[in-house]
């Protein structure tokens, strides 16, 4: 968790508040995904800017493809419940499961988002290796 200096952004903002609002935005539709590709494509040397703009875009495209993979998923365990069990035990379950996850990406946010209008990098597991290679 390094800290770095807020610097101004292409922008005019500070680095630690655009990098913030790439997350923030998030839980108003897609801003938070559109912040952080017009961050992208703008900041070239402004490394907290860009990291937190990468990780906030990979949390978006893991939700987006966990929700899709969710709805195929919970279509085939609903017709298994029908067909075999008789109650939706399997769906029950996937729906705890991906609840949990769900939740999971949400407390990751809200922490990368703290951390970002701190103006340090913090790397998410998994996610945060990949957006610091993405970043440099």
């Amino acid at each position: 968790m390094q800290n770095m200096s807020s610097d101004k952004t292409s922008l005019g903002l500070d680095a630690n508040v655009q990098a913030g609002l790439c997350y923030v935005g998030n839980l108003v539709c897609a801003l938070g995904l559109i912040l952080s590709i017009v961050t992208v494509v703008t900041e070239k040397t402004n490394k907290l800017a860009r990291f937190h703009a990468f990780q906030s875009i990979l949390i978006s495209v893991t939700g987006f493809v966990l929700g899709i993979i969710y709805w195929i998923a919970a279509f085939i365990c609903i017709m298994i419940d029908n067909a075999v069990v008789g109650f939706p035990l399997f769906t029950v379950i996937l729906m705890g499961l991906i609840g949990l996850i769900f939740l999971l990406l949400f407390i990751g946010l809200v922490i990368a988002a703290i951390k970002a209008f701190q103006g340090q990098i913090f790397k998410l597991p998994i996610i945060g290796k990949f957006a610091d290679q993405f970043s440099n």
